[in-house]
């Protein structure tokens, strides 16, 4: 048998309990991105420093002066020594020692290859920052009725055009895995086969990323167009 005061307790209790479960998971909410931002960038820092550092001479490391190993120095040391090597590489002395290391280099089969493959990935990320993907798209992969978002990069171009029989300009379509949206396909499709979406590129790398679990915000048909 009941009394009025376990009646009432129950509710109480109850409903404590809800509220500090919901406080709970709004702080994980809150601290999981914060934890997972500096996580990775004190990771990548400690890389960083792992690679750097043992090519440093010991007697000049800032270990041996202040007593404590400061990570991030590595990271100093890497920025301010790519940045002379830039500007070295733009001047005329900079420039004719650039090309002679890369005719010597052109001259090993092996090595040729892997450094003409790497600099021009490198070019392309890091030099050519204008160029990007232009918009975000649905094409239809890996058949017909299954539906995935992917990048528009450029038309294609030369003996891909030439080669695929089409109708219709082949475009060249980056498809993305999830989670991680580095890694995917390059594939060419007809431009009618593709359905350009009024998102963004970066809206849509969120979604890939998410697994679908972050949608961007529906713009407001009363907001003006942006220029």
């Amino acid at each position: 048998m009941t009394t009025p005061f376990d009646e009432n307790e129950a509710p109480h209790k109850s409903g404590f309990f809800a509220r500090l479960r919901s406080s709970f998971l709004t702080g994980i909410v809150v601290i999981l991105p914060i934890a997972l931002t500096i996580w990775l960038v004190w990771t990548f820092v400690g890389w960083v420093d792992g690679f750097v550092l043992p090519l440093i001479p010991s007697t000049i490391q800032p270990e041996q002066y202040i007593g404590i190993n400061l990570r991030g120095v590595g990271v100093i040391i890497f920025l301010v020594f790519t940045v002379l090597v830039g500007w070295i590489a733009k001047g005329l002395m900079g420039r004719s020692l650039l090309r002679f290391a890369e005719n010597l280099v052109a001259r090993m089969p092996v090595v040729r290859s892997i450094y003409s493959g790497v600099k021009q990935i490198a070019e392309t990320v890091f030099a050519q920052t204008e160029r990007s993907f232009e918009k975000a798209c649905l094409i239809e992969y890996p058949r017909r009725g299954i539906w995935a978002i992917g990048f528009i990069s450029t038309n294609a171009k030369g003996e891909v055009a030439d080669t695929a029989a089409s109708t219709s300009q082949m475009m060249s379509v980056f498809v993305p895995t999830t989670p991680n949206p580095t890694s995917g396909f390059l594939l060419f499709f007809p431009k009618d086969d593709i359905i350009e979406l009024d998102m963004s590129v970066e809206d849509a790398a969120k979604l890939v990323i998410s697994a679908g679990l972050v949608y961007p915000n529906p713009k407001d048909p009363t907001q003006p167009a942006e220029d």
